[in-house]
């Protein structure tokens, strides 16, 4: 009954649906420490280019149509710089130190040169390199004093959930991969879920719908007002399951399984980063290159590997 309902339905004959998106959102406003959520976006990169346009939208409203730096850390995935071209910026990297972390003094550096144009910070939290951003509160801050705006990329928010909030951090948006965090398979080509959530100095520019009943004059991103909306049952019902004590467990096992696999492969392959303490967040970089340089064997040989034999 609910993969078979039309998107497009009368209010009155989806009730049920209405309660438990309301539900849903109501929990992922919790979890990650924000005020308003959309569930619109059908993909992660989709979310990117929604939390995006709401920066855009919101410094539009202030008068302020000049700013259009995003500054990106070289460590991130290759979506945001993709979504902040789509999204009318112009892409600015900034370098990480020899621990994987954002460089402090090449981000003070890029943000003096952009600082009158800076519309905002993508940063991933923790980063793809596996570390926790220790200096993410003061990076935050140093983005905020130049009038810029922060998305914190939440594709790695399974290091976090119940652990950690961006919102409550300094992050101004961020979006959520349902398909990856929240128990949706992933991979394969979809569906996928790829929600935001903003503060409330961002929640009247987040992505509006023919359906919806305010926002109406900020552009949908998906066709259908909430998205792939037959998939919210799996979040929905894995959250339920899971409470509040389950989902932080997840977490805390999540980065738990990563140290106990870095800890089993650093004695034969060379590690990139780690954090202060010599531990990893949610996954870890092993570096190949040695091998390619001995004996040609690429990353890609090892990936094949692993799919036919496992990890034995």
């Amino acid at each position: 009954e609910f993969s078979n309902l039309h998107p497009f339905s009368p209010a009155n004959q989806s009730a049920g649906y209405k309660l438990l998106i309301d539900q849903l959102s109501k929990w992922l406003i919790e979890v990650t420490g924000y005020d308003a959520v959309s569930l619109q976006p059908n993909a992660g990169s989709q979310g990117e280019f929604a939390g995006l346009l709401a920066i855009r939208n919101y410094l539009d409203s202030k008068g302020e149509h000049h700013r259009n730096i995003c500054l990106i850390p070289s460590s991130a995935h290759g979506t945001n710089a993709a979504s902040a071209v789509m999204a009318g910026m112009k892409v600015v990297v900034i370098a990480c130190d020899d621990l994987g972390n954002v460089s402090l003094e090449d981000l003070k550096e890029k943000i003096a040169s952009h600082s009158n144009e800076l519309a905002a910070l993508m940063v991933t939290y923790p980063s793809t390199h596996g570390v926790f951003e220790e200096a993410i509160s003061e990076i935050c801050a140093l983005i905020h004093e130049s009038g810029g705006q922060v998305y914190v990329d939440g594709a790695n928010l399974n290091a976090l959930v119940g652990l950690a909030k961006p919102g409550k951090f300094g992050a101004d948006v961020s979006h959520l991969n349902l398909h990856k965090t929240f128990a949706i398979p992933h991979g394969g080509g979809g569906p996928g879920m790829g929600p935001i959530c903003v503060n409330d100095k961002l929640a009247p520019y987040l992505p509006g719908h023919v359906r919806s009943e305010n926002n109406t004059e900020h552009h949908a991103v998906s066709a259908a007002e909430f998205g792939s909306a037959s998939i919210l049952l799996i979040s929905y019902a894995y959250i339920k399951m899971l409470g509040a004590e389950g989902v932080r467990k997840a977490t805390e096992y999540a980065i738990l399984n990563a140290n106990y696999m870095r800890a089993r492969l650093e004695k034969y392959y060379k590690i990139l980063y780690a954090g202060s303490n010599g531990t990893c967040a949610h996954e870890f970089i092993v570096d190949l290159r040695p091998f390619k340089q001995s004996c040609g064997i690429e990353a890609e040989d090892v990936a094949k590997r692993l799919i036919d034999y496992g990890f034995h």
